[in-house]
């Protein structure tokens, strides 16, 4: 089983940008979907973004659609979320996922996710 390592959380302002970073480790990636979910206090988990480690394919959730790219470094087994334009709404703990055998339909569905990170959180706010 993958184990993953996410950072990059923080504070930032309406409008500002951050980078979250997820360390994969303990196994080949190809053949495997990597995701970022959030939950704010009192919401359900939401889907964020995925990406699909061999083909690059990327998927994303509505609301962060235009404004937020996740990517990987197949050097660093790392996958990347880039996020600009952040909101007081995108505030929540971010946590990086990963499966193998991920279909397309279950992509936006955590429970299709056995590895979890730990969480990073973000705060958007002036």
């Amino acid at each position: 089983q993958v184990q993953l390592v996410d950072s990059g959380g923080g504070l930032v302002q309406p409008g500002g940008s951050l980078r979250l970073s997820c360390a994969a480790s303990g196994r080949t990636l190809s053949g495997y979907t990597l995701a970022w979910f959030r939950q704010a206090p009192g919401k359900e988990r939401e889907f964020v973004a995925a990406i699909r480690w061999s083909s690059r394919s990327t998927y994303y959730g509505e609301s962060v659609k235009g404004r937020f790219t996740i990517s990987r470094d197949g050097a660093e087994n790392t996958v990347y979320l880039q996020m600009n334009s952040l909101q007081p709404e995108d505030t929540a703990v971010y946590s990086c996922a990963a499966s193998s055998g991920v279909i397309v339909s279950s992509t936006y569905n955590s429970a299709s996710y056995r590895s979890w990170g730990r969480g990073t959180q973000v705060t958007v706010s002036s």
